[in-house]
Parts: C-alpha cells; sequence; structure tokens
C-alpha cells in the first residue's frame, strides 16, 4: 500500500541514519568516541585539493561551472544530446523534479519500497499519491533507486518501464559504473538520472549532486535551482574529483576488501547477509534492535528499519582503529 512505513509516508518521520547526538543521550559519550555506520557514505574521502582564495570569497563563475560539468561528462561518459546539472546535492534536485510533471488524471508514482524514502516524500508534496506496487492503473511516473537503498537491487533494461516520466537515482551506481542506465535511457524521452557526488567520494557535507537529462528537462529544473546553486569550493573540489580515475579504481578495489571483512565479522556474530552494497552492508538477524544495541554499548551507531523487525545495515569502517572499536562491540 502507498501508506507502508518508512517510505516517505504522511505523518511519518522521515527516516535516515545519523542521530548520533540521540545516541550518546541513551548510551553515553561524546560524538568523537561513537564510530557511526548508520550511513553509506565512504569513510576514507577523496583528499581535498588546495582550493584558490577566491572560492572562498567570490561567486561562483561561469567558467568554474563549466569546467565541473566537462569533467562531469567525462566521469560518467554522458551520452550526446543529454545535458549536466550540478545542484547542491542530489537531495534538492529530488524535492523539485516532481514539480516538472503536469498533473495527469491519475495522479499516481510508482516508487517501488522499500527504498530512500526522500523520493515519494517529494511526490507526496507535489499532491501524487505513491504506489509502490503497479496494478492495472496508470501511472504519471516511475521512480527507480539504482542499486537500491538499502538492500542494493539493481535494475536492468527489460525492467524499466516502457511509457510515462522515468527518474533514475543512481546515488550508489559510482561502486560500479559499468551499471549506470545511463547508456539505456539516453534516448528514452521524459527520463532523469540523478548522481550523488557525496556518497562514493566521501563528502557528503560539500552538498554535491547532478542531474542528467534531454535538454527540455534540464532547463526548467535549471530554473527551480536558481543562479549559484554550487558554491565555489565545491566546484573545485569537484572537478578534481571525478578527474582523477587512479583514485576512483583504488577506492573500489578497498571497498570491495572491506566489504568482504565487514561481511565476516557480522557472520561470526550471528546476522546474514540480506543485500547492500560494498559503500553499506546490509544483514538479517533475529532481532535488529537486540544487534544495534549491543552495538550501541560499545559506541557503534548502526541503522535500524522501521518496517523491519530483522534488518540493520552498516556502512565500512574508515581505518584499523575503527575495525578494532567494532570486533569489540560485537565480542
Amino acid at each position: 500500500m502507498a501508506g507502508e512505513k518508512g517510505n516517505g509516508t504522511r505523518g511519518s518521520k522521515r527516516d535516515h541514519g545519523g542521530g548520533l547526538d540521540a545516541a550518546c543521550e541513551r548510551w553515553g559519550g561524546k560524538r568523537h568516541d561513537w564510530l557511526d555506520l548508520s550511513t553509506g557514505i565512504n569513510p576514507v574521502p577523496y583528499p581535498l585539493p588546495e582550493l584558490p582564495s577566491d572560492a572562498w570569497t567570490a561567486l561562483p563563475d561561469s567558467n568554474s561551472l563549466a569546467r565541473l560539468i566537462v569533467a562531469a561528462r567525462e566521469c560518467w561518459e554522458v551520452p550526446a544530446g543529454l545535458e549536466v546539472l550540478p545542484t547542491h546535492g542530489a537531495s534538492a534536485p529530488i524535492a523539485r523534479i516532481p514539480f516538472l510533471l503536469t498533473r495527469q488524471a491519475s495522479g499516481k508514482v510508482h516508487i517501488p519500497a522499500p527504498t530512500y524514502n526522500e523520493h515519494a516524500a517529494a511526490f507526496r508534496n507535489a499532491g501524487f499519491d505513491v504506489v509502490p506496487r503497479i496494478d492495472d492503473r496508470p501511472v504519471d511516473a516511475t521512480v527507480l533507486v539504482h542499486p537500491n537503498n538499502p538492500d542494493g537491487r539493481v535494475w536492468t533494461a527489460g525492467e524499466l518501464p516502457d511509457t510515462g516520466f522515468l527518474i533514475v537515482d543512481e546515488s550508489f551506481c559510482d561502486i560500479h559504473p559499468e551499471r549506470s542506465l545511463l547508456p539505456v535511457v539516453a534516448t528514452r524521452p521524459r527520463t532523469l538520472v540523478l548522481k550523488s557526488f557525496g556518497k562514493f567520494w566521501g563528502l557528503a557535507g560539500l552538498r554535491l549532486g547532478f542531474v542528467i537529462g534531454p535538454p527540455e528537462l534540464i532547463a526548467p529544473l535549471r530554473e527551480m535551482t536558481g543562479p549559484w546553486s554550487v558554491s565555489g569550493p565545491a566546484l573545485t573540489i569537484g572537478a578534481a574529483a571525478l578527474q582523477d580515475t587512479a583514485w576512483a579504481e583504488a577506492t573500489r578495489a578497498r571497498l570491495d576488501t572491506d566489504a568482504t571483512r565487514l561481511d565476516a565479522l557480522m557472520a561470526a556474530a550471528g546476522a546474514t547477509l540480506a543485500g547492500g552494497t560494498s559503500l553499506f552492508r546490509l544483514y538479517r538477524t533475529d532481532d535488529a534492535t537486540a544487534m544495534q544495541e549491543r552495538l550501541a554499548r560499545g559506541h557503534v551507531w548502526s541503522r535500524r528499519f522501521p518496517y523491519s523487525s530483522e534488518w540493520i545495515r552498516l556502512g565500512l569502517p574508515g581505518n584499523e582503529s575503527d575495525w578494532q572499536q567494532l570486533e569489540q562491540a560485537l565480542a
């Protein structure tokens, strides 16, 4: 049903990772005492390049924006005919995209659940009904998170809807760029692909995201976001990171190794792998609340979901000290 908890429903708190301050209040300690594994952000971020002083003092200029767009096109091999719109994080366009749609007779959007709940919340704010399962009624739009959060499901070309507005959220796809659906959707009308810089490059606080799509959709979205949507530091850092292919390749290899290590630790603690990506792992336990509390007593914060009593999700530790803290919490 459209009103499932944890999927951005009316009257329910939006469920996200984080909440470390509340964990400190309940289990003690200061923020620096805790290992926060409640998000899927790369714990070893891209090293910040030296920034020119005017990145902080001047309004972002068109040349810096153009360099970032060129870097994004090259990094993701954006097909000709599609435009790239940098934004202040992926959440900003998620909130605005539903307003691009002209309200049709059905007023419905299909969002397979469970998934990242901001999409459903945004469409409801625009007056749409969210249907996590398709029946014989038409829908105006479909949102696919690829790979999905929290279970890591990937979508294939054959699973894409034939008609209607399509949003493909590839916030976690940079771990496996070969799985991107950009080549598939390049010839589809009314399709947008979202990219998140903060997840793979580990700089979520920079607030940088991208929307890729045809000019007739990008133009009105650009008007919605307004001028200077992306900060000067984000323009410079983003361009440098997207062009650093050696760092990206080494990072993918490290993430794969660390994900395997995490799986072994959790298996020894009685959890079984239920899905995920190399940036976050989803485990099935007999009691997710008990497992979260077990970890919290060792000052390790994890993610539970309001719609499952068995699922618990963990990000990756970033260094050997973090790994030791996790092992001690599980012991």
